[in-house]
């Protein structure tokens, strides 16, 4: 199991070795952190789940169900993304309506700053609070690719718009008492000039107004402990939770971390060299990664977790399961 140590104040982690003690600490019979099976079904841990919004009957059909399977888990919210430059925004809304009225948790709307002005960005955030949402994730937004490209370039605010999160955060207190989420970048955002002002970036979010701060999904512990140091260091109090994405399409998640800026380790693109022919070996590899993630950042006192889920339930189950955490099924009268 990866293992963590400081020389001189600086974090290193190993690399993820899968070896025969693999299983046993899997399932939390090995020396890496408590043993959380005495704790009741929800543990010590914490965790969110993040969905994308339905293109089509069948995906809003599939979304549900999704949101059903996770539930029992208890999660802190469930939330749905909007896409670049703001593409999804009435499928985003229209999506989180549903969860909000029949999903039984907690439910928190994205909001970007792309394509709107700050009369329409209000307007939004206004609609999720009629619908029963409380708690939004407040994020600048990525400008959408030119035609037949992927979303990026640089981003340029919306005349009369809001300039970024920080600006965001300021206005949405203004409109109601939302609990607010940001993000954080553990490897630093693409349009960053530096790791330092990328963490300035984020102090400024949380300073305007934010409660807490959701990374960026990364693929070694490191990097998340490494950051978390630094912006303990930088005076940085807040929850910093972070965000870990299951990977079910192997190359969907290489060109995620490329847009965003995530390293992939060489052991984990050999681990899953070959694997999309192969889901059942995929998804058992998935879990493993993953779960060897989750367990190491809990072994160094992390008990929040946020779940990129895909709208797949499966993987993000199992994982909450190998952190200790268990479903909750409401007591049916016979």
């Amino acid at each position: 199991m990866p293992k963590t140590t400081s020389t001189n104040g600086a974090r290193t982690t190993m690399p993820f070795l899968p070896g025969a003690g693999l299983s046993a600490e899997l399932l939390n019979l090995g020396p890496l952190g408590p043993d959380l099976s005495t704790r009741g079904p929800e543990g010590d841990v914490a965790v969110s789940f993040e969905f994308f919004p339905p293109k089509t009957d069948k995906m809003a059909a599939a979304l549900h169900q999704t949101a059903q399977d996770l539930a029992p888990l208890k999660p802190r919210f469930v939330s749905v993304t909007y896409g670049a430059g703001g593409s999804t925004r009435e499928r985003t809304l229209a999506a989180t309506a549903v969860l909000a009225r029949e999903a039984g948790v907690p439910v928190a709307g994205h909001l970007t700053c792309v394509n709107a002005t700050r009369a329409q960005v209000d307007d939004v955030a206004r609609a999720y609070w009629a619908q029963g949402v409380r708690h939004i994730v407040a994020l600048r937004g990525d400008p959408p690719g030119q035609a037949g490209q992927a979303p990026g370039g640089r981003f340029t605010p919306t005349p009369g718009g809001y300039d970024n999160a920080a600006a965001l955060v300021r206005g949405l207190r203004q409109i109601a008492p939302f609990e607010i989420s940001v993000a954080a970048y553990p490897e630093n955002h693409p349009e960053a000039t530096s790791a330092q002002a990328d963490l300035d970036n984020l102090k400024a979010k949380l300073d305007a107004g934010a409660t807490r701060a959701i990374t960026q999904f990364f693929f070694e512990a490191g990097t998340f402990l490494r950051f978390r140091d630094r912006a303990a260091a930088a005076g940085i109090t807040a929850e910093i939770v972070p965000g870990i994405l299951p990977i079910a399409n192997i190359e969907q998640a290489y060109t995620f971390a490329a847009q965003c800026g995530t390293h992939i380790p060489l052991w984990m693109r050999r681990m899953f060299d070959g694997l999309d022919a192969q889901p059942e070996t995929r998804a058992l590899v998935t879990t493993a990664v993953a779960g060897e993630l989750c367990r190491q950042l809990r072994a160094e006192g992390v008990t929040q977790f946020h779940f990129y889920t895909l709208n797949k339930s499966a993987p993000s189950t199992a994982l909450c399961r190998l952190l200790g955490r268990h479903p909750i099924l409401e007591n049916v009268a016979a």
